[in-house]
């Protein structure tokens, strides 16, 4: 444990004791700024304990339940979190959340990967056709979330504001919304039978899979065992777990998550206003970066070891199963959670860095290779678009 935690991926873990001092907060009725803070910095370890688990386990059950297992529990922080802010009426600030980790996996994520994989590099390659794909399955999956907006707007109703905390939509952009995410999910499972079935030589060889071949199969980040002779595994802690341990591991970081999650968004409206930040500003950056910290710390990581590829895959990836699976899952479950059923209609700062996510994600992987100043230029972008949201926020 101790080699783990000096490990550069072991960080997260030397946060587990604020999961206990934010429980202890919330009991004591503390103030929320303390309590906001304290919960968000303990989901970070639940999340990398979560990952850390789910790796295992893949290592074990070959590509295919591999695979499944990635799917279910790559995006489970942010998931539970979302549902519990969905069970408080906090649309606006789900939606701001699944905006927030798609722009933050494209831009601060690819960005950082770029940057530290690429300086002292004059460049890097990474598998143009495999990155491509996944970038196209992106386009289609934003190209579904914005039509209820869009929609909104030819119905002459006009864009929720980014202060907007509850709305209630027409019945019809709310029955759109249900059977965007209803073709989402069937577009979802396609591409599981695709690449864990049909297709699935392409996907997982048995040789083990080729760094040049995709990692993530229309969005879904599936198994892989590149050869440990010329990869090193970030996960590595020397002996690997039983899969008693992966499974209690997993089940431990469930119910830390959740904890963690309940009392983040009992805390985010009272601590927003109190720190001066909007709720969508708070959901778009700050939700989405904590809930995927230890998912963003990986793709740095083998960046930094020159397996491009691999961080690409999560980046992106990671973005197309945001729209195309966890978007959807929230819209059917807000039919019992919530106040009442959540629509898909995005407000103007956050169609507009949608589209420009896509826009970027299909520029970057068309070129199959990337600098480090790529990467300054992705957290430029990102930078920039965080500043429009706070002032966004503040402004409206």
């Amino acid at each position: 444990m101790r080699r783990f935690l000096s490990s550069a991926d072991g960080w997260p873990y030397l946060l587990v004791p604020f999961i206990p001092i934010a429980v202890v907060l919330d009991i004591a009725g503390a103030g929320s700024v303390a309590i906001f803070v304290t919960s968000a910095l303990g989901v970070i370890p639940t999340a990398a304990l979560m990952g850390r688990a789910t790796e295992e386990l893949a290592a074990r059950s070959g590509p295919g339940i591999g695979g499944l297992l990635n799917v279910t529990f790559g995006n489970a922080p942010e998931l539970i979190i979302a549902l519990f802010a969905l069970n408080k009426g906090l649309h606006e600030v789900v939606k701001a959340s699944l905006v927030g980790s798609i722009l933050g996996n494209i831009l601060l994520v690819l960005g950082a990967a770029m940057f530290f994989g690429g300086w002292g590099r004059d460049r890097q390659l990474f598998d143009r056709t495999a990155a491509t794909a996944q970038s196209s399955m992106l386009l289609l999956a934003i190209t579904a979330m914005v039509m209820p907006a869009i929609f909104e707007l030819v119905e002459g109703r006009g864009l929720p504001s980014p202060s907007s905390e509850l709305i209630n939509y027409d019945t019809t952009v709310e029955h759109l919304s249900y059977a965007v995410a209803v073709i989402l999910i069937l577009s979802y499972i396609g591409g599981l039978v695709f690449s864990l079935k049909t297709h699935r030589d392409l996907f997982n060889p048995d040789h083990g899979p080729d760094p040049s071949k995709p990692g993530v199969a229309a969005g879904l980040p599936l198994d892989t065992h590149p050869d440990p002779a010329t990869t090193v595994d970030p996960f590595d802690e020397g002996e690997p777990w039983s899969v008693r341990k992966a499974v209690g591991a997993l089940a431990l970081a469930g119910v830390a998550v959740g904890v963690m999650s309940e009392i983040l968004v009992g805390s985010i409206s009272e601590a927003a206003h109190s720190i001066g930040l909007s709720e969508f500003f708070v959901g778009a950056i700050v939700v989405a970066i904590v809930g995927n910290a230890a998912e963003h710390w990986v793709a740095v990581l083998v960046a930094r070891k020159d397996q491009m590829d691999l961080a690409v895959n999560i980046a992106i990836g990671s973005s197309a199963q945001i729209a195309l699976f966890v978007a959807p899952v929230l819209v059917l479950a807000s039919l019992v959670l919530g106040p009442h059923p959540l629509a898909l209609v995005f407000n103007g700062f956050e169609l507009g860095g949608l589209i420009l996510a896509v826009v970027i994600a299909n520029h970057v992987t068309n070129e199959g290779e990337s600098t480090w100043f790529e990467g300054v230029q992705l957290l430029a972008v990102y930078v920039v678009l965080g500043v429009s949201f706070y002032y966004a926020g503040v402004g409206t």
